[in-house]
């Protein structure tokens, strides 16, 4: 009896053992099949995020059917992901991916509330405009099979524009609508679209020079399929859609809009944080901003009133651009001098080119500021920082360093060479983007690049304080118009006043905050709390803080969910105690 007991004792251990070796790779595999029906789903996507390109070839299936293949897909793989065990991942990388996975599904499953493909108008990067505008300028057309691949592909984008208008249609059905104001900001995207010379279309420019008959082929297409369905859904929009559209602005006018807010803010910051107290953060951050404003204009602008610091960045003809060209050369510079200075301040440092580039003519009146796009997996293209150009005698130059730091480095691109480059990480933390971490971590490096000494004068430190004030005013404008009432002329009019922002940079920005609820909120929390994880390790550590380590600490998973982030740099404190 004794001898039984002694070998059942024994194979209860083995089997535990077994258990705790195949549970990482459990893991991985489901991992790899969430990467695999992701970009199965949504391939055109993975040229936009460095991941492989599965099927070059094909579209998105935009349609509801579609879309509801891929819920079950991912209700699947929460329901296998829940039946591992976490506790015999401790220690051990597969962690890191078993959380990003867990917060990956459990936060988009919990979007699904909003419905946002039943209203999903937008002038900004989630319009199919614009995202398949960056889709078609990352294609690879260097050969035959590549220019196949790329004109399949755009060839799908009539009958995926004409599903856009049955989603549409489908939606007014509901109860759920875009506000009016993003419809007119993309009826006249819409229009920029139809009037520019065919060769000059997102679609068709993407042709190598040494390609004549590719050219011709993508011209064709424009000319004979996709125009015809941009003018169907122009008119769609301006005859039927735009009379039923919302008036409010708020997502709340929006049937369960206020639960949606609550499941969009904690899908980009990935922690909970309530409307209210999202408002009161970024009051109070400005407030603190505004006090370090007036000391750099007591210094240089002969004021302490942060205000007039402002109106004098903002509308004295010294500190303004004079022609596109000297936007994109201003931009170069600054990236090319914090490439320079990143081994002193990161123990790993990538191969990490940037090509910077003016936004599309059709897109920069409505477009953001700037915005970074992924380098392509294979090393085919390099990472991209996006610029706005439009209008360069109306621009300051006090923003524009600030926002090449904050989109190349060492914010966007550098924190995404590293999650390529790194050993042993998981592609799923480096293919998908968490704004929380990724956003906080691009403001945290305009704060950082005062510390490398980046800034060339004090109207660019103005510029970056004013940049770090605009990403507070977004935690009060964006929870006042979703969630507590606010208009779309309340939030135009505070951006203005409390940053550098011009007219219409304030009406593409406020537009861009209405069409993607809470995206907005994520930059200013999650910088606080890399600078919060940072200031404990100072504290607890002393002397014995080292700069690099904590920054190659915090990049090296890719971009992780705040409350993974906040555990990991407690546990590295705890083990320096």
């Amino acid at each position: 009896m004794k001898k039984f007991f002694w070998l059942s004792l024994s194979l209860l251990i083995l089997l535990s053992c077994n258990q705790a070796d195949d549970t990482p790779n459990q893991v991985n595999d489901l991992a790899d099949s969430y990467i695999e029906e992701y970009f199965t789903t949504y391939p055109e996507l993975a040229v936009l995020t460095g991941a492989p390109d599965l099927r070059p070839a094909e579209l998105s299936n935009n349609s509801l059917a579609a879309l509801e293949k891929w819920h079950t897909k991912q209700d699947s793989m929460l329901k296998q992901l829940n039946a591992i065990d976490a506790s015999l991942l401790d220690g051990k990388t597969e962690a890191v991916t078993y959380g990003f996975l867990k917060n990956q599904l459990e936060s988009t499953i919990a979007m699904r509330g909003c419905n946002i493909e039943l209203w999903n108008v937008s002038p900004t990067f989630t319009g199919w405009q614009n995202t398949l505008s960056f889709v078609a300028s990352s294609l690879p057309v260097k050969t035959q099979k590549q220019r196949e691949d790329a004109y399949s592909r755009l060839s799908q984008l009539p009958d995926y524009i004409l599903t856009e208008i049955d989603n549409l249609k489908e939606g007014v059905e509901q109860g759920y609508t875009a506000p009016k104001s993003g419809v007119k900001a993309v009826l006249g995207q819409m229009e920029a679209l139809l009037n520019a010379r065919v060769g000059d279309s997102p679609f068709a420019s993407i042709a190598p020079d040494d390609a004549p008959e590719f050219r011709q082929q993508l011209e064709t297409l424009v000319e004979m399929e996709i125009r015809p369905a941009i003018v169907q859904y122009r008119d769609y929009l301006r005859d039927e859609y735009l009379p039923a559209a919302r008036s409010e602005v708020g997502v709340s006018a929006n049937p369960n809009g206020a639960a949606c807010y609550r499941a969009a803010t904690r899908y980009y910051i990935t922690t909970d944080i309530t409307p209210k107290e999202i408002h009161q953060l970024g009051l109070e951050q400005m407030k603190l901003i505004k006090n370090q404003m007036s000391a750099i204009g007591e210094r240089s602008f002969g004021t302490s009133d942060p205000d007039e610091v402002l109106r004098i960045v903002k509308t004295d003809p010294e500190y303004r651009f004079e022609s596109r060209e000297e936007i994109v050369s201003y931009a170069e510079e600054a990236v090319e001098r914090a490439e320079a200075e990143l081994p002193n301040w990161f123990g790993f440092v990538p191969d990490l080119p940037v090509k910077v580039e003016p936004y599309p003519s059709f897109q920069e009146k409505s477009a953001p500021l700037g915005q970074a796009i992924p380098p392509a997996a294979d090393g085919s293209q390099p990472g991209k920082y996006i610029i706005n150009a439009y209008q360069p005698k109306t621009q300051s130059k006090a923003g524009f360093e600030s926002l090449s730091f904050h989109e190349a480095h060492p914010g966007h691109l550098f924190q995404i060479y590293v999650a390529l480059e790194k050993e042993g990480l998981h592609p799923i933390s480096s293919y998908f983007f968490l704004s929380g971490f990724g956003e906080g971590w691009a403001l945290y490096s305009e704060r950082l690049a005062e510390e490398m000494d980046l800034y060339s004068s004090d109207v660019s430190r103005v510029g970056w304080l004013a940049s770090e004030a605009h990403r507070a005013a977004r935690l009060v404008v964006d929870s006042g118009m979703h969630a507590l009432g606010w208009t779309r002329q309340e939030s135009i009019d505070y951006l203005v006043a409390n940053t550098t922002l011009t007219q219409n940079q304030a009406e593409a920005e406020t537009d861009r905050y209405i069409a993607v609820p809470g995206q907005a909120t994520s930059y200013m929390v999650g910088a606080l709390e890399i600078r919060k994880l940072r200031n404990e390790a100072e504290d607890a550590m002393g002397d014995a803080f080292d700069i690099k380590t904590f920054h190659d600490l915090v990049l090296e998973d890719g971009t992780i969910p705040l409350v993974m982030l906040r555990d990991k740099v407690e546990r590295w404190i705890d083990k320096s105690e």
